[in-house]
């Protein structure tokens, strides 16, 4: 089990703009193919990304205001957005405007190692070749520029640097993102749970990942067992104890498979939920990828 609460002063500015500040709550295992990094996001200037794709999957939940995804699609402050592995959006134009005053504009988002089993590369693992790389070209925003005058989406760059091998894109599952209204669904009572009820959002691709929200009304107690699949969780609002731990807004909570994780509030509180369970790979690779960052459908288009 692990329990990181927030940290206001904790930020690393993680992101090629230099527009969005990081914070990293959890983080898996950059050799295993389900690796995931959940980070709080926190917009420090007007942001900008030309259209682009990733080869992992991505869970988005805007907490204080709304994400423009580019193209007419809009993340709604609440709303959870899916996306999935090798899907391309953008271009994205996001600025700080009038409504939002510098650095008030936080995000959750989970990015994780979709069903195709092609894996996540850590942050330590960017990092350390955004380091090396720069030594010999150069970065400008999310491209690099090789020595010869060559220019490349970073991403790709960085992942041949670390991996030895073409980053793949696998062909998305879904032409657009997943947009999950949370306010339009209904709470319903948790069966053997005191005062708990939840709301289940869905679940994406033949992995199966899955959202949902819990809610402990005041004196409720849950218990979360999942044999099979990692669970993460975020406080949205509210206070209140896993064992004897006190979690308040936005404490991450990560409990592993057969991991028990027990919680109780005396005054009500609320949680964001996803599921991972384990990646299964067929037993011959699909081919059903990219190597390239646009496809030729994407590039036509």
């Amino acid at each position: 089990m692990k329990i990181v609460p927030f940290d206001q002063k904790n930020w690393r500015m993680d992101h090629p703009t230099g527009n969005i500040a990081f914070q990293h709550m959890l983080k898996g295992d950059p050799s295993s193919r389900d690796n995931f990094m959940y980070i709080l996001a926190k917009q420090v200037g007007d942001f900008e990304m030309p259209r682009h794709r990733h080869n992992f999957d991505q869970i988005r939940l805007p907490l204080t205001y709304d994400m423009n995804h580019g193209s007419g699609i809009v993340l709604k402050k609440g709303q959870v957005g899916y996306f999935v592995e090798g899907m391309p959006y953008g271009p994205q134009s996001d600025p700080v405007g009038d409504t939002a005053k510098l650095g008030e504009k936080f995000a959750l988002v989970l990015q994780f190692g979709g069903a195709s089993g092609y894996g996540f590369m850590s942050i330590e693992q960017r990092r350390e070749a955004w380091a090396e790389l720069a030594k010999i070209g150069k970065f400008v925003g999310p491209h690099y520029h090789h020595p010869d005058g060559r220019v490349e989406w970073g991403l790709n760059t960085i992942w041949e640097h670390v991996f030895g091998e073409k980053l793949k894109y696998a062909r998305p599952r879904y032409k657009l993102p997943v947009i999950v209204d949370p306010d339009a669904f209904n709470w319903l009572p948790t069966a053997g749970a005191n005062r708990a009820d939840r709301k289940y959002l869905g679940a994406f691709s033949e992995r199966g990942a899955w959202t949902e929200m819990i809610r402990l009304l005041p004196g409720g107690k849950w218990c979360s067992n999942d044999p099979r699949a990692r669970r993460l969780f975020v406080v949205l609002s509210g206070a209140g104890t896993v064992s004897t731990d006190p979690v308040g807004r936005w404490t991450a909570i990560q409990a592993d498979p057969g991991e028990t994780l027990d919680l109780a509030s005396a005054n009500g509180i609320e949680l964001f939920l996803i599921g991972l369970p384990p990646i299964e790979r067929p037993a011959t690779e699909s081919d059903q990828y990219d190597l390239e960052e646009y496809s030729a459908e994407d590039a036509a288009a």
